[in-house]
């Protein structure tokens, strides 16, 4: 079976995914590095440099935007470039994202569905509320015992990975055979 390879950027998504975790490793070990640093001025410093840094990205990232969104042209490849989680990490980071979180998350829902619809079930998405989604468990899929396994697993990390500004995710059962709703919290 062959790899799938990202249509964006041509590189097979599990390599892709592998390097982005990396990184992700290496600036989460050197902000430890500096966190347990014995020198609170040097620590301070080693932070306002990397804040600096983050702020005169971010600002170029922003001027790019505005450039590449002046043109119907533009605004395709903005649209196709924010489809590789990389960038979209990045313009996340940045506050410069393009789509609002419940476009990013009803995009992630239409992912996961067809999985989902193999065990019977479905999501339906309820709203977001202050970085809290709030989602709806359907069919057989809400009743089952392992539902809080497939939202888990299939839901929550096509959201994460489409919103990861996401605070929490609730999702309700929604079956008659309960007799209550029952709220499973995920996060």
């Amino acid at each position: 079976m062959a790899a799938s390879v990202d249509a964006t950027t041509g590189i097979p998504a599990v390599l892709e995914k592998r390097e982005f975790r990396l990184h992700t490793e290496r600036v989460e070990k050197l902000v430890n590095r500096l966190d347990n640093c014995g020198d609170p001025e040097l620590r301070a410093t080693a932070l306002e440099l990397v804040q600096c840094v983050v702020d005169l990205h971010g600002a170029a990232l922003e001027r790019m935007l505005e450039s590449v969104s002046a043109t119907p042209a533009g605004e395709a490849a903005l649209d196709k470039a924010i489809q590789d989680d990389l960038v979209a990490s990045v313009l996340l980071l940045h506050g410069l994202h393009p789509d609002a979180m419940e476009t990013r998350v009803l995009r992630a829902l239409e992912k996961v569905r067809p999985y989902l619809h193999t065990h019977g079930g479905d999501v339906e998405f309820v709203g977001i509320d202050d970085g809290i989604v709030r989602l709806k468990l359907l069919g057989s899929c809400g009743n089952c015992p392992s539902s809080s396994v497939t939202l888990k697993n299939a839901v929550e990390e096509a959201l994460y990975q489409a919103a990861p500004d996401i605070l929490e995710i609730v999702a309700e059962n929604s079956t008659a055979a309960l007799n209550s709703s029952k709220l499973v919290v995920l996060k």
